[in-house]
Parts: structure tokens; sequence; C-alpha cells
């Protein structure tokens, strides 16, 4: 397929001024047929990007962050929402079929069933339409779905690592759905940038620490996206950026896999995949560091019978708002690849 990167896709970005918004901007200014038009940053309306952000300085020199305003989204072709839930909610309406694609990184849209936000989320979902319309967006598990939706909802950052590491091996048959542990631990900029005592640096530093026993938000999502029933514990570690997921699962009825079965399940399904890594080797969290990849490894454990399945990812990057830019060029009919990288920063 030929692209035509002459015509720059004209982008805005509401909530820019939130870490998925930085990252947003970051990845828009080194995307080839991407161009920031708005960028709205509400609790930093009037304030200068770079100030804000100086790593944005050498290529957004001159955005000013404005105040949402419905006019400014007019003839854009695609616009990111880096917003809170019922935020997004409000806004959503207003949006689709007003500009090309909508690209929401909230849950506000991710879960089919309405009946679940007001347990998992606290809010009643009102719209059941706009619900039904929302490609949820995971190229590598929904790609087909992608191609021109008006409406995406990008995943939860522990959901990609996990689903990524699951749902190939469900959709199989190769372990048994029922009973699926994942252990996940994230980097403190999955908590967003709002002050907080939980993400302070005295907090963080020196710790580990569980949370969202048993009612954590993104379990009704991983158990949609892998067809799994998941008991799902995640933990703050004091670093940056990152997700290491571990999953465990028993082998399904009449399956005998080996570590090396299981890898090889892995790289089939995600053969050709550009951001998919499937190695022997245990995955790391720097190995991802700002880059739009998963690293993914596997092993049955033959001694206990469980079956071992690992993703490395950062949380900003493929867990958030490089996910929504990969989604978007699937759904523009640009290069899927186009504004990402593959390569992490080391050291």
């Amino acid at each position: 397929m030929l692209y035509d990167h002459t015509v720059m896709r004209r982008v805005g970005i509401i909530g820019a001024s939130g870490y998925t918004g930085a990252e947003l901007l970051r990845l828009c200014a080194q995307h080839p047929d991407l161009d920031v038009i708005v960028a709205t940053g509400d609790s930093q309306a009037g304030t200068l990007a770079a100030s804000l952000y100086p790593s944005l300085a050498a290529t957004y020199p001159n955005l000013v962050f404005s105040e949402w305003q419905v006019d400014l989204m007019d003839g854009l072709d695609v616009v990111f929402l880096g917003v809170p839930h019922e935020t997004s909610l409000a806004l959503v309406p207003q949006l689709v079929g007003r500009v090309g694609c909508v690209v929401d990184l909230s849950a506000a849209y991710r879960l089919k069933d309405a009946s679940l936000y007001p347990h998992w989320y606290g809010f009643n979902h009102d719209q059941p339409d706009m619900l039904a319309r929302a490609v949820y967006g995971l190229p590598e598990l929904n790609r087909d779905a992608l191609v021109g939706a008006e409406l995406i909802a990008t995943p939860g950052c522990y959901v990609t690592a996990a689903s990524l590491a699951l749902a190939p091996l469900v959709r199989q048959g190769i372990i048994d759905p029922i009973g699926v542990v994942v252990d996940a631990a994230s980097g403190v900029s999955g908590a967003g940038r709002a002050l907080k005592h939980s993400s302070m640096f005295a907090t963080v530093n020196e710790d580990c620490s569980a949370y969202g026993l048993l009612d954590h938000r993104h379990t009704p999502e991983m158990e949609q996206v892998t067809g799994a029933q998941i008991l799902f514990t995640p933990h703050l570690v004091p670093m940056n950026r990152g997700i290491l997921a571990t999953c465990y699962a028993r082998p399904a009825a009449g399956r005998t896999p080996t570590t090396a079965s299981l890898l090889a399940a892995l790289a089939t399904a995600y053969a050709g995949e550009p951001f998919i890594v499937v190695r022997p080797q245990s995955p790391s969290t720097k190995a991802t560091l700002g880059s739009n990849s998963v690293h993914l490894s596997a092993r049955f454990d033959e001694r206990t019978g469980w079956v071992v399945v690992l993703a490395a990812l950062d949380n900003l990057a493929k867990g958030a708002s490089g996910g929504a830019v990969q989604s978007a060029n699937v759904a523009l009919g640009l290069r899927e690849e186009a504004g990402l990288t593959r390569v992490g920063v080391y050291p």
C-alpha cells in the first residue's frame, strides 16, 4: 500500500498537559503525517508547554495550552482525549461526527457491558449506542475493526500487557481460562501528573506496594479482552515508566505444553507484528523504555504444572499514548509504525 505523506493529518489533543498528553505531543513531533493544531489543558490553560515540559521545547517552543472549546476541533482529522473517564463521557458525543476520528485514552468506552461501569468506575454509562460504536484499540488483536473507526477506546496499560500475554494462549485452547492470575508492577507515571500522597517521591522511593486488591478497575477489561477469569493484583514500584506483568495459568484439559511450545505459540500468533518481541529471555521494563514494543516470554513449570507468561512494556507509550497513535494510524490508513519506535532507550 502506498501512503500519501504530502497531506498532513490535523490533530487535536484534549488534556495535553497531563503525562499521556505530553507523550502524545512527543510522538506527534516525530510523526511524518500528524500535525498538532490544538492542545488543550484546562488546568494549565495559558501555560507555555515548554515551561511545563522542557523536553518539548525544541519542537513546540511557542505552543500554549488552551482551554477546551468544541469549535476548536472543527475540521480536525483526529482528536486524542487524555482526560478523566467522566470527562470523556461528556466530550465524545460532541466530537464523534464532527472530527474524523476520536481516540479516547480513558476507560469511558472500553467496557462493552454498560452495567459494569457503576461497580468498577463509580458512574452510570448512559450512552449504549456510542459504547457499541467504539472500537477497542489493540491492533494486534483487533486490527481489522480499527480500519476507518470513528471512535477508538485505547486499552488500559495493565490490560495491554496482560492481554497480549494471555489472549493467544486462551484463543488457541492452550491454557484453562478459569482461575488465571495476573501479578503486575507499574511505574509511578501510571498514576498521572496530579499531586497525590501515594505518588510522591518520599512515599514511593524505596517501597513496593500492592493496591486495588481484588477490585482493580482493569479486571473486567482484562476478562473482556482475554476471555479468561482473572485475579489481578497490581503493584506500584519506584520507577518512572514501565509495566511488568507476570501471568499464571493452568494448562487446558488434555494439553501438555512445554516452554518451547508456549514460546512457539506466542511467536506464531504475533508473526509479522512490528511491536511484539517474543524471546526466551525474561522481559525487562527498561528494554521497552520510550518504545512502542512489548516483550513477551513464557515458561512451563513441570514441577507445579503452571504456565507462566511475562510481558514488559512502557506504560505511557504502548500502554497509553503509543498504543493510541498506533490505533489512529490504522484508522486513518497511515503506516501503522509511523511516529513510533521499536527500540527502547538504554541505559
